[in-house]
């Protein structure tokens, strides 16, 4: 009794997928990914740690985090004892942080693409130089001037 062998071909979705994966512009986005998660641990220390201290030191240390409204159970002085309790709450101020952090990420981001931006260089590149023209018109123009030439030549000189 023989064995039947058969071979295993792959689908063609499996190339194309390949050739997907390797496009230039795939790994430049995995690659932009990979350095925004990086950056993104930067910039959330730079406003936690710099901007959201400084900011709340100019609006009277004012913590927005216990601005919440009990929809359901005790009313306590803060969120994190009436989450303790089981209540139901809308956490107005967390969504305010929220927002505050939003804008000063934004406007943190703004300067320092503004920064990258100035301090890359940009080389621009010098206007190119006409082509020169074909042969053929080169010819043609030279043969114009011949024969303009002759017809300026006055007879007898």
């Amino acid at each position: 009794m023989a064995l039947k062998t058969t071979s295993i071909h792959a689908p063609g979705w499996i190339s194309e997928f390949r050739t997907f994966l390797m496009r230039g512009n795939v790994v430049d986005l995995a690659v932009g990914v990979i350095i925004g998660a990086a950056f993104t641990g930067i910039v959330n220390s730079l406003v936690k740690d710099v901007f959201t201290p400084l900011l709340g030191l100019l609006i009277g240390g004012i913590d927005f985090t216990n601005f919440f409204i009990t929809l359901r159970g005790p009313h306590l002085p803060t969120l994190a004892d009436a989450q303790k309790a089981g209540a139901v709450t809308i956490n107005v101020g967390l969504f305010l942080n929220a927002v505050i952090q939003f804008v000063i990420i934004g406007f943190v981001i703004f300067w320092v693409v503004k920064l990258v931006n100035k301090l890359t260089v940009k080389h621009e590149a010098a206007p190119a130089a006409p082509p020169p023209p074909p042969r053929s018109e080169i010819l043609l123009q030279d043969i114009r001037d011949i024969l303009a030439a002759k017809d300026h030549v006055t007879p007898g000189a």
